[in-house]
């Protein structure tokens, strides 16, 4: 092992030496495609600028484990010796990592004699606009009969040491709402002459309050936030346009389509009784994160086996993640490598310029991972 943990070190400092935005990913790629040869397997080009690895060990059922690849448009401030040669480039999610681990996996495997197939993915543009749809779509899982699919994400809200997940939704489908408001222009001293449409926004803020309150399960969690507001032109002047800017955020397809069926009915409503128009616009984001039962439990009972990581069982995160898009095909988990050390100050929250973790986090992710494996029976 002593091998392996030297190498995924030198693999995750070179690959966070040149961070690419979704889908630029080139010489990340070709850095995989070299280390994947060496290892000797045959890496395989997807989706522009991703790869993958099936290894096959004449089994009727596939596994495949994920990491995403690319990196965020960020200057990096963490003046390690390692940092980014990329200006304005950083990768401050731990997608470095997370192809270190997988590639420290890879290398792993390749001495085991494995009961099941094993497909490795390396995906692009997690970040933007969500290059796991692209791999489900070109068909893979399907080719190779894959029966179910795993991912982490190196966390800096757990410990180092600590596994975290959860059954069911874990991570939430986000979208982008933009609403327009047209009233009637006038003078503020003639009211009843013009229709304000900055009024209407306020109902529509209490109407979406009234959604989370009233039509979804208390016990399901769900956010519809407004984060910018702006309309009018001068104080006297009654405005005719209201712009709202905001997320919706759930856990579940099925309470994000009500919560759509709300607002649009609202504003219906709003129309009908001040006479104005109202727009509504939802750009659809991720999916939710949905964690199989089933495999949950394999994974909990797999890192009880591992006496250097614990499972914790966490509450949901509003984050939103690609992931769900491989879990609309196949039953799947993502869960959390935790990654704070506070002796190293290693605290710093995902995508910011200053985030950073030790090599201690890639140990405990192939450790996972070879846990997991045994658990799924793959060794």
């Amino acid at each position: 092992m002593e091998k392996i943990l030297s190498n995924m070190s030198s693999h995750r400092k070179e690959l966070h030496k040149i961070p690419e935005l979704g889908f630029k990913e080139t010489k990340t790629q070709a850095y995989l495609i070299e280390k994947i040869k060496e290892l000797g397997y045959k890496p395989q080009i997807t989706c522009k600028t991703g790869v993958y690895v099936y290894i096959n060990a004449n089994s009727d059922t596939t596994y495949a484990f994920r990491s995403d690849i690319d990196a965020l448009s960020i200057t990096e401030e963490t003046n390690c010796e390692y940092s980014s040669t990329h200006d304005g480039k950083m990768h401050a999610c731990g997608h470095d990592g997370h192809m270190a681990i997988l590639l420290g996996f890879l290398e792993y495997l390749k001495g085991q004699k494995l009961k099941k197939n094993i497909l490795a993915i390396f995906q692009p543009a997690e970040e933007g606009p969500g290059g796991a749809k692209d791999i489900v779509e070109s068909g893979i899982l399907e080719k190779y009969n894959v029966k179910s699919i795993f991912g982490l994400h190196i966390f800096p809200g757990l410990e180092e040491g600590i596994i975290g997940s959860r059954a069911g939704g874990f991570m939430a489908k986000a979208a982008e709402l933009d609403i327009t408001i047209n009233g009637k222009g006038g003078h503020g001293g003639q009211p009843h002459l013009g229709v304000d449409s900055i009024q209407v926004a306020t109902k529509l803020l209490d109407g979406f309050n009234l959604i989370n309150s009233k039509y979804i399960n208390p016990l399901e969690p769900s956010i519809i936030a407004v984060g910018k507001i702006s309309g009018g032109t001068i104080r006297n002047i009654i405005a005719k346009s209201t712009k709202l800017e905001g997320t919706i955020r759930t856990l579940s397809t099925e309470n994000f389509k009500l919560i759509v069926k709300k607002i649009k009915d609202i504003a219906r409503g709003l129309e009908i009784a001040y006479d104005v128009e109202i727009t509504v616009e939802i750009a659809e984001g991720y999916p939710p994160v949905v964690n199989s039962k089933t495999y949950i439990k394999i994974l909990e009972e797999s890192i009880k086996n591992a006496p250097e990581l614990e499972y914790q069982e966490i509450d949901p995160h509003m984050l939103a993640e690609d992931f769900g898009f491989y879990q609309e095909s196949v039953e799947g988990v993502f869960f959390f490598l935790g990654s704070k050390n506070k002796e190293l100050g290693y605290t710093y929250s995902l995508h910011n310029s200053k985030f950073n973790f030790s090599d201690k986090v890639l140990e405990n992710g192939v450790t996972a991972y070879k846990a997991l494996s045994k658990g799924l029976e793959i060794l």
